[in-house]
Order: structure tokens, then sequence, then C-alpha cells
């Protein structure tokens, strides 16, 4: 495992302390799961576009109306 210096205002600090510990976790584990999140998004819009690069041959051979496109 890597180590991460962060630099942050020691109130911010404190009370995300007190609200990891709230749930019973350490800041250290918090950040950990904040950190997985945040990464797992970044590939998700590497995905999405990888997707669109694959489908965007794909026509629908007209323009549809607006109340076509709002139908559910």
């Amino acid at each position: 495992m890597k180590n991460v210096t962060l630099s942050a205002d020691e109130n911010l600090i404190d009370q995300a302390r007190q609200v990891a510990r709230a749930q019973h976790k350490t800041l250290n584990a918090a950040f950990r799961e904040w950190l997985e999140h945040f990464a797992a998004q970044g590939g998700n819009d590497r995905e999405l576009d990888a997707l669109m690069q694959r489908v965007g041959h794909v026509r629908s051979g007209r323009r549809f109306s607006r109340d076509e496109m709002n139908e559910r």
C-alpha cells in the first residue's frame, strides 16, 4: 500500500475524523472508500467513450419529433 500526504484545514480534518468515528471507521478507511469511488467514476467515462466509438456509426434513418423522443 502506498502512502499519500494531503493538506487540509485542521478543523475540516477534525470534522472528518468525527464523521468517520460515527461510522465506526478510521479516517484512512473512509478516504480509501472515497478514493475507490472517485477512481471508478473515471473508468465509467472511458467505458462510455469506448462504447460511443463502437456504435457511432449507428443511425436511426430519420429525425425523430420532440414528442417521439419524449415518449416513455
